[in-house]
């Protein structure tokens, strides 16, 4: 009679299976340590951002809408800037990365902000806000959490590369999570600019001869 079949000169892995480690051995199989090794990366990362949300270290207090809006100004002055990487989180607790340039004091001139939103059968609907054509819009610790930003910029003082954990030039509360980038200078200028954000906070905003206007068709500020 034949001797059995050594399984472990086979190459079978069978027999090299720890108990338990399969859900069945008959039909579709689940590895659960190779499994468990997979996902903890992603369950760890998400429990990260849970506590990370919890403590405030993510962007935006409030759930951000499904639009992005646009914000072009002549030019900003600022003083107190800090800029660094965080994310937004959605209504349904999507997860949305921004940059956030925070500024404790700034000036605006000739803002502008509009937004379009599409409507079944009427179309694009757009909004479209100004202020301070002729005295400036006036923000104290000012949030914005954005996806681009252009124009001609001048920094005093800047340090770029920065822990986001250790930043003390913007507002008190204007810091990231440990070991991401960031930069902050004492002062900040740009001129002709436009950026497409998310959210934007702060704790007073004057807006000087505010005008808002809703018109069918996509009107926006660039």
């Amino acid at each position: 009679m034949a001797d059995s079949p050594n399984l472990s000169e086979t190459g079978s892995g069978s027999a090299a299976e720890p108990p338990g480690d399969e859900l069945a051995r008959e039909g579709g199989r689940v590895r659960w340590r190779r499994f468990a090794l997979l996902t903890a990366p992603a369950v760890a990362v998400t429990a990260g951002l849970g506590i990370a949300l919890a403590q405030g270290a993510l962007a935006a207090s409030f759930a951000v809408s499904g639009q992005q809006f646009k914000v072009s100004a002549k030019s900003l002055e600022g003083e107190g800037f800090a800029q660094y990487g965080s994310v937004d989180v959605n209504a349904r607790q999507e997860l949305i990365p921004v940059a956030v340039t925070a500024i404790k004091e700034a000036k605006l001139h000739s803002l502008c902000q509009s937004v379009v939103t599409t409507l079944p059968v009427v179309g694009d609907i757009s909004l479209n806000l100004t202020a301070g054509q002729k005295a400036p819009v006036e923000a104290s610790n000012l949030f914005v959490d954005a996806t681009q930003l252009a124009g001609d910029a001048e920094f005093t003082n800047i340090e770029i590369g920065r822990d986001a954990s250790t930043l003390d030039k913007g507002p008190a509360e204007a810091q990231g999570m440990q070991d991401l980038f960031a930069q902050q200078a004492d002062k900040v200028t740009i001129s002709n600019l436009q950026q497409t954000a998310w959210a934007t906070n702060a704790g007073t905003f004057k807006l000087s001869g505010l005008s808002m206007d809703i018109s069918k068709g996509k009107k926006e500020c660039f």
